[in-house]
């Protein structure tokens, strides 16, 4: 009996420990970021890797890199693939225009 409740408190610490570690893993896989007095934390976002991504394949990758970053600063996303997929960002993404009321982001 005594050995059952020994190795019963066993698991539970071993199970209790993964829990734990598992939970810290997580919180730093996902930073916040604060910029300005009334903004919301939001999840650290790597625009230059994703936009470099995104525009791969574009014919002037220099000047989509370019907008791609700001749109991605501003709307925090960069939609998935090399084009299209762009109201997977929401209007934010999709409704930003240039001086000119071209579409901005690629």
């Amino acid at each position: 009996m005594a050995s059952r409740l020994l190795l019963l408190a066993v698991v539970l610490v071993f199970c209790i420990a993964q829990v734990s570690a598992d939970a810290e893993v997580e919180d730093h896989e996902t930073k916040a970021v604060v910029k300005g007095p009334n903004r919301r934390l939001l999840p650290y976002l790597n625009c230059e890797g994703l936009c470099r991504a995104r525009c791969s394949l574009h014919s002037r990758p220099n000047r989509c890199n370019r907008a791609c970053g700001t749109c991605c600063v501003r709307c925090k996303c960069v939609p998935p693939g090399t084009a299209g997929n762009r109201e997977v960002c929401g209007s934010c993404y999709t409704d930003m225009t240039t001086h000119g009321n071209r579409l901005k982001c690629p």
